[in-house]
């Protein structure tokens, strides 16, 4: 049988009429290309950064084109083809992370694609259909990858948002730093099989704190992301009236902060929020932080500076509904996944049918964690010497609504993300969670969440992005036929 490869090279070869987009589930499809899609290369290699300092030694991390957490913005309705170089010394992946895509762009190894050796290539095909705060990364080895500070940045933007006067990005990450600059271990055994093994060098945008200015009296939309491996945080605001306005990039009405439980937003690895700040008038400071820890951790502070803008009473500026495929809840198949501990010897022996496409497929080593100390229902994404693709946890049908309890019944925190959707989070046993679309849910020790979407076709994975927890058996994967 050709290739894969020689698959997308034979669909370059078509142009910008159309191109060929091989399904490792269906018959191939045609997807329609009226307008050539801006072309955006992308690179990934090491560079120098002082993490701990400038008086202090530098740290060798990974970065997309010599920038940490490279920003690239679109309009929503664009189509981007990325050309992805490989300049690290390992094998890498671009995974769009809550972009809605074809599935042959997922940027998952062996699930949707080879892994990318250093020196190769590899060219993704994004859709923006949705407006919001995205992020993309590497999907394997991303402990490490990541942990080393592998990922950029999306801005999605939307003609019909409302104006503010200011916008401000910030990306949040620990780094697991010896007073050298050099790394520690990203992943200890004691921290993967708990909570994860955190970092104790906290920044936003690469720095301890920041120091910003904006106009008093004025409007200021703060766009939010937890790229962290591990760290759970508390989101709150001191100083200023806010309100939540977005979660994953999806709009929602907007929710004062003093409203949510404790005034903080709870949010986990790879999770986003968009907040409407009224900065104070002149020379009053609006702080920040996350809250989670005994010591807060303020990481930005706004100075309110002169403006024209005279004092009013606050109203939150709400962006445009999301524009989503909506799950019909009454005639929703239900299912249900427990997130659960385990170990090697407790894990469901099962394999895919042997007629099955990937059923010899083998899971590139980089990509295979150490250890199962994790489970979705009992079974654990391949770890250790095991490196064939266990089967999908669900076989769903394409268009069909599906309702999807997920049960935490463990002692830890889970962020929860499934690939390729945006989903409608419409329940949880804790009462704390709003009705929001989203990619990422976090499931609290104990609780119970439902979640609900509309099945596009592929192969999907669906895991913890507690990377460590990810990649020592918590991810499994749906197939849509």
């Amino acid at each position: 049988m050709p290739s894969r490869r020689a698959f997308l090279l034979a669909g370059a070869a078509l142009g910008t009429g159309a191109v060929l987009a091989p399904s490792r589930t269906s018959e191939a499809r045609v997807l329609p290309a009226a307008v050539a899609p801006r072309t955006v290369a992308l690179s990934a290699r090491e560079m120098d950064l002082h993490l701990l300092g400038s008086d202090k030694p530098a740290t060798r991390i990974y970065a997309y084109d010599g920038e940490l957490f490279r920003l690239i913005r679109a309009k929503r309705g664009d189509e981007l083809e990325f050309t992805f170089d490989n300049h690290l010394p390992e094998a890498s992946t671009v995974h769009f992370h809550g972009i809605r895509m074809p599935n042959e762009y997922d940027g998952v190894p062996t699930l949707t694609q080879p892994v990318v050796a250093p020196g190769g290539r590899f060219t993704y095909r994004i859709p923006f259909d949705d407006p919001g705060t995205f992020f993309f990364h590497p999907h394997c080895d991303e402990t490490g990858q990541v942990g080393r500070g592998l990922a950029g940045v999306l801005i999605v933007e939307d003609a019909r948002d409302p104006k503010f006067d200011a916008e401000h990005i910030f990306c949040l990450k620990d780094w697991r730093l010896a007073e050298d600059g050099s790394y520690l271990a990203m992943s200890e055994p004691d921290g993967a099989s708990k909570a994860g093994t955190y970092g104790a060098t906290r920044t936003v945008n690469g720095v301890p704190a920041l120091d910003l200015k904006a106009p008093a009296n004025s409007d200021v939309r703060l766009r939010i992301l937890n790229l962290d491996s591990t760290r759970v945080m508390d989101l709150g605001v001191e100083g200023a009236e806010a309100a939540l306005i977005a979660v994953d990039g999806h709009a929602l009405p907007p929710i004062p902060l003093d409203k949510l439980p404790d005034s903080i937003w709870r949010f986990g690895p790879a999770q986003r929020i968009d907040l409407h700040i009224r900065m104070p008038e002149v020379g009053k400071s609006v702080q920040i932080g996350d809250y989670r820890a005994a010591n807060i951790y303020h990481f930005a502070t706004l100075t309110a500076e002169p403006s024209s803008r005279s004092k009013r009473p606050f109203r939150a500026l709400a962006l445009p509904p999301p524009k989503l495929p909506q799950p019909d809840l009454k005639r929703a198949e239900r299912l249900t996944f427990t997130l659960q501990q385990a170990t090697d010897a407790a894990v469901k022996e099962v394999g895919l049918p042997p007629d099955d496409p990937l059923a010899k497929a083998l899971i590139d080593t980089l990509c295979v964690g150490s250890t199962t100390y994790w489970a979705i229902s009992q079974e654990s994404w391949p770890t250790g010497e095991k490196r064939n693709l266990p089967p999908p946890l669900a076989k769903l049908g394409e268009g069909r609504s599906y309702r999807v309890t997920i049960k935490n019944g463990t002692r830890y925190p889970h962020p929860v993300h499934l690939h390729g959707h945006a989903f409608a989070v419409i329940d949880s046993s804790s009462g704390r969670l709003p009705k929001h679309f989203a990619d990422t849910v976090l499931v609290q020790p104990d609780e119970t969440v439902e979640i609900a979407f509309v099945a596009a076709p592929g192969d999907w994975v669906f895991h913890c992005h507690i990377l460590e927890h990810m990649e020592t058996g918590m991810m499994g994967w749906f197939r849509v036929v």
